[in-house]
């Protein structure tokens, strides 16, 4: 169950919120997890930790916002600035797993149930937006994290925008669709993105608007709406609708490492493809994507070496 006051702010100090929440919870919170691949990768994003509280900057329909999200043991308080920090607001108890059910995933084998004794509160974010997560992951597309990672700090240090409110330097939306739509994909070399993927992300940015409403579809017709995209296939259409919808079974196809992750810790194979991989997952339908994050934070497959038992796996 989870239970919400809201108040708006009286009119104050400059840098007082323009609205405040309290959210609270009957599972326990685990924020840094739940957050930890909504902003993607390095300092600058719309997510950032300070201490305890995490900042938030998100677009809505109703305009910008910014959250500071502070945590007290099964609840949480959120300060909100901008014309759209009531509708951003809303979404956080999604944001923080309440509408995901971990219970759902039941192990059909002892490695799988090893690693539910280990994290068994981890629990699935869903933003509800989709153009912040594109970009990003676009970056990623067939390039290793660093490349991608400094390809997107590159884009918003170009093009990004500061949220409203107080928050911290480093808090970024990102760059309009409308802006993005507007480029030449040689605007993107700058920051290590050959044409191909750039044509991808201003293909999307020029139909943004209307792909936003893949939130209000079902994961698998989302999956198909955004890859109607010249440039967007399975495995970014995946990863944005696992942020999107929290969907479990948002299985990430087409990646270099985690079939690997899946057929060594399950089956002890330590290269997999994408098809042995979707046979190891077969008994998890509806539960895929779960099994692949916990296959992923279990660690790669060394390079040499026996398979670990379950027993030393858990010790590590």
């Amino acid at each position: 169950m989870m239970r919400s006051g809201a108040s708006t702010a009286a009119a104050g100090a400059l840098r007082a919120p323009d609205l405040k929440k309290r959210f609270e919870f009957d599972f326990e919170l685990d924020i840094g997890k739940a957050l930890g691949r909504v902003g993607g990768k390095g300092a600058l994003g719309p997510v950032l930790y300070d201490g305890p509280d995490i900042w938030r900057a998100q677009d809505t329909p109703e305009g910008e916002a910014t959250l500071r999200i502070t945590r007290s043991e099964r609840a949480v308080d959120v300060a909100g600035w901008g014309p759209g920090a009531n509708a951003a607001s809303s979404g956080v108890p999604a944001l923080l797993g309440a509408l995901d059910d971990p219970a759902a995933l039941v192990p059909a084998d002892s490695i799988v149930a090893g690693w539910v004794r280990r994290w068994p509160l981890r629990r699935l974010t869903a933003t509800g937006t989709v153009w912040e997560h594109v970009v990003p992951t676009v970056c990623g597309q067939k390039v290793p994290g660093l490349n991608a990672r400094n390809s997107w700090q590159g884009i918003l240090r170009r093009w990004g925008r500061r949220p409203p409110g107080p928050a911290p330097e480093t808090l970024r939306l990102p760059p309009t669709p409308e802006l993005v739509a507007s480029l030449a994909y040689h605007e993107f070399h700058r920051f290590d993105i050959e044409r191909r993927r750039a044509e991808a992300i201003i293909a999307f940015a020029r139909k943004a608007r209307a792909l936003e409403r893949a939130t209000q579809l079902a994961p698998d017709a989302a999956r198909d709406r955004l890859q109607t995209v010249r440039g967007i296939g399975p495995w970014t259409a995946s990863i944005v609708v696992l942020l999107c919808h929290g969907d479990p079974d948002s299985v990430i196809i087409g990646d270099y490492q985690i079939p690997s992750y899946v057929t060594w810790h399950i089956a002890g194979e330590r290269r997999g493809g994408d098809d042995r991989m979707l046979e190891l997952l077969e008994p998890y339908s509806g539960q895929r994507a779960r099994v692949q994050g916990l296959a992923k934070s279990a660690g790669a497959p060394p390079r040499h070496g026996p398979r670990l038992s379950l027993q030393d796996l858990q010790g590590h």
